[in-house]
């Protein structure tokens, strides 16, 4: 069953890259305390998640921010090196936080996993993103369309923000 508004995001281990390498970051104490925009897509360096959905929030991370959010985060089922490539040849420069989810724990528990395994891509994400204060779901959109990054973009959180 796929999360909803008003619930405490499922407790899960994902990984970012840090100055010292991987580095392990529990969904619990990465939450806390905070308001956090999180986005999730099927794949990183995937057309629609590079050209338009990432895009979005790396163009609007100042107006996010002024709009309360303490931090902005993308998830993805890709392994840590591969979030921190991405990272890198988007220029992120630490504006967003790259949170890896390599055996898709955190989107199995979260119900927002997506059987991609008929286009040869396995379990990923569905396209969604939302907005978390302290731990708990204050809003959530899911993409509905393939290829689109409408519903879940930057433009739409910072109406809800």
């Amino acid at each position: 069953m796929t999360i909803a508004p008003g619930e405490k995001l499922p407790d899960a281990t994902l990984k970012t890259m840090t100055d010292d390498g991987a580095a392990n970051v529990s969904t619990g104490d990465f939450f806390a305390g905070k308001k956090v925009v999180l986005f999730g897509v099927p794949g990183a360096f995937t057309p629609t998640c590079s050209m338009n959905h990432l895009p979005g929030f790396l163009e609007n991370h100042d107006a996010i921010l002024a709009k309360g959010a303490d931090a902005i985060a993308v998830v993805s089922v890709n392994d840590v090196f591969v979030m921190n490539a991405w990272s890198k040849s988007a220029g992120n420069d630490g504006k967003i936080t790259f949170l890896a989810d390599g055996s898709a724990d955190f989107a199995k528990a979260a119900g927002l996993d997506n059987d991609l395994s008929k286009a040869g891509m396995g379990t990923r994400y569905k396209r969604f993103s939302m907005i978390v204060d302290d731990g708990v779901v204050k809003t959530l959109n899911i993409e509905e369309t393939p290829g689109k990054a409408e519903i879940s973009g930057a433009a739409r959180i910072l109406e809800q923000l």
